[in-house]
C-alpha cells in the first residue's frame, strides 16, 4: 500500500516532540513522487513555523557537491581524478612533503590523503579564504601514511574547493553556482549569511547533554574556509532535488546533461573500504556506503553549529531521505528514527543494529589506554564485557572555539561501547548519546592496537603500551 504523506507528518511529528528539537523539514523520494514533512519553529528565541521555504544549514553533505562539480571538470578534460593536487595548487605546503607532492584529487574527495583534517580556524570572509586557508593546512600532522586509511577530513575538501576556484579563475561560491546550483534549478541553495536572512531560515539549537536543556547555538554562521567542506544552506525540496539527480543519469530535471550517468554513477562505487566505520562499510567520491538488508545504502550526514542533517539514498529502490533539524543532540536522535522508519516503510529496507558480544577483562586490556586527534583525548577504560569512551576537548580546540565567538562545548557523559561479533576489532556504542554508533580498533602489523576510529575520526594512541 502508497504511503500517504499524512503518515509521514504524523512520525515526523511524534518523534520531533518526544525528542524536544525546536524544528524539523523532512523530504522522501520514492520512484520520483515527493512526500513532505515540517515541525516547530525556527528558534526557540523567535518563534516562527517551519515551512518548505525554511532554509537549514546541511553541513557535509555539501561535500557530495564540492565533489560532483569536480567530476563535471573531470568531464570537461580539466582535471583528472588521478592526477596530484600539486598540479593544481602548486603552492600546497604540508608538513610532509612527499605527501604535498603525491596526493592526489581523489585521496581529497575520498578521505585518504592521512592528516588531521579538522581544522576549524577562520580565515575571513574575503574572496581569498580558501586560500589563505590552503595555506594554514602547512601546520597541521600527518597522522597515517597517505592512501592508507579513510579519516574523516574536511580540510581535504577545503583543498578540493581550492582546485575548483584555481581551475575556474572564479571564487568556489561562484563556481558551485555555475556548476551545480543553476544547471539543476537549486533556487533555494545559499553560502552567505547575507543571502539567507532575507529569507526564512532555521536557527542552531545545542542540548546540554546532563540537563537536557536546549539553548541558542551562536555563532550562527561558518568560516567561509569551510565552505567546499559544508557551507551550504537550503530547503527539504531542493535537498530532494539533489536526490532525484543522483538517483538519476546525470541530466537536470528539464533534461539537460549535467554530468554523464557513468561518472554519476562512479560516485557510488567504493575506492577504498573500510568495514566498521561510523561513516559506513566503503567510501565511493565523498558518497558513504553501506550495506544493509541486501541492498547498498549511499549517504551523507552533516553537523553545524547547533544543526544536524541526514540524508540517504537506497538507488536499487529509487528512493531518497533528506531530514533536517536545527537541534545538535536531540536532533541526531530524532532522525535516526526517521530515516529508519522510512527505509523500511517507504523502500523496505530494516536496517538493524546487530547484537554486541562480551569480552573478558584479558582481552579488553589490549583496549585500553589513551588516544587523541587534533580536536580531543580519548581515555579508554574497561567495564563489564566491554569498554567505555571518555572524550575531552584539547584545550587548543577549546581556545579556536571561543575565539570564534563559540560556546565551549559541554562535558559529555563516557560512551560505553561492546563488540560485534567476527574478529575485526569492530564495537558499537551500547547506551546513550551516540547509540549506534560503531568505529574500530586498529593494529600494527604486530598485532598491537594503535588507533581507534570514533565518529569517523582516526584517534592514535599516545600512552605507549
Amino acid at each position: 500500500m502508497a504511503v500517504e504523506e499524512k503518515q509521514l507528518q504524523a512520525f515526523v511529528e511524534e518523534a520531533a516532540e518526544r525528542h524536544g528539537v525546536p524544528g524539523t523539514a523532512v523530504g522522501v523520494i520514492l520512484d520520483g513522487d515527493e512526500h513532505y514533512a515540517f515541525h516547530g519553529v525556527s528558534s526557540i528565541e523567535n518563534q516562527l513555523p517551519i515551512t518548505e521555504d525554511t532554509l537549514f544549514q546541511f553541513g557535509s553533505t555539501g561535500k557530495t557537491f564540492t565533489s560532483t562539480a569536480v567530476l563535471r571538470l573531470v568531464e570537461q578534460g580539466k582535471v583528472d581524478l588521478d592526477e596530484k593536487v600539486h598540479k593544481h595548487v602548486p603552492e600546497l605546503k604540508l608538513k610532509d612533503e612527499g605527501v604535498a607532492r603525491e596526493v592526489s584529487v581523489l585521496q581529497l574527495l575520498n578521505h585518504t590523503a592521512g592528516w588531521q583534517g579538522d581544522l576549524m580556524e577562520s580565515t575571513g570572509d574575503g574572496d581569498d579564504a580558501l586560500e589563505k586557508y590552503v595555506a594554514k593546512m602547512a601546520e597541521i600532522e600527518q597522522v597515517t601514511p597517505l592512501g592508507e586509511t579513510v579519516a574523516y577530513n574536511n580540510a581535504s575538501l577545503s583543498l578540493a574547493g581550492r582546485i575548483i576556484e584555481k581551475i575556474t579563475g572564479k571564487t568556489f561560491e561562484q563556481a558551485i553556482k555555475e556548476l551545480i546550483f543553476d544547471p539543476l534549478g537549486l533556487s533555494n541553495m545559499f553560502f552567505f549569511p547575507n543571502e539567507i536572512m532575507t529569507r526564512r531560515f532555521a536557527v542552531g539549537h545545542k542540548q546540554d547533554p546532563n540537563t537536557g536543556e536546549i539553548t541558542i547555538a551562536r555563532p550562527w554562521a561558518l568560516p567561509r574556509g569551510g565552505n567546499p567542506a559544508g557551507g551550504i544552506s537550503s530547503n527539504s525540496q531542493d535537498l530532494i532535488t539533489w536526490a532525484r539527480f543522483h538517483l538519476g543519469d546525470g541530466t537536470a530535471q528539464d533534461g539537460t546533461r549535467v554530468l554523464s550517468e557513468e561518472l554519476l554513477k562512479k560516485m557510488q562505487q567504493p575506492t577504498f573500504e573500510m568495514p566498521g566505520s561510523a561513516l559506513g562499510d566503503a567510501v565511493g567520491i565523498s558518497w558513504m556506503l553501506r550495506d544493509v538488508d541486501g541492498v547498498r545504502l549511499v549517504s551523507h550526514g552533516g553537523d553545524t553549529n547547533g544543526q544536524h542533517s541526514q540524508f540517504v539514498m537506497v538507488p536499487e529502490r529509487n528512493f531518497a531521505v533528506s531530514t533536517l533539524s536545527n537541534c545538535d543532540i536531540c536532533g541526531s536522535y530524532m532522525m535516526d528514527e526517521i530515516v529508519k522508519w522510512a527505509l523500511e516503510t517507504y523502500a523496505g529496507v530494516i536496517d538493524k543494529d546487530p547484537e554486541p558480544i562480551e569480552l573478558s577483562d584479558e582481552e579488553l586490556a589490549a583496549f585500553v589506554g589513551d588516544y587523541e586527534t587534533r580536536v580531543v583525548e580519548i581515555g579508554i577504560s574497561a567495564a563489564p564485557g566491554g569498554l567505555t569512551l571518555k572524550l575531552v576537548p584539547k584545550e587548543e580546540a577549546i581556545k579556536e572555539m571561543t575565539e570564534s565567538g563559540e560556546d565551549p562545548p559541554p562535558d559529555y557523559p563516557p560512551f560505553p561501547a561492546k563488540f560485534l561479533p567476527g574478529d575485526d576489532d569492530r564495537y558499537i556504542i551500547t547506551e546513550g548519546l551516540g547509540k549506534g554508533m560503531k568505529g574500530y580498533f586498529v593494529r600494527d602489523d604486530a598485532g598491537k592496537v594503535e588507533a581507534v576510529h570514533i565518529g569517523g575520526r582516526l584517534a592514535t594512541r599516545v600512552d605507549g603500551n
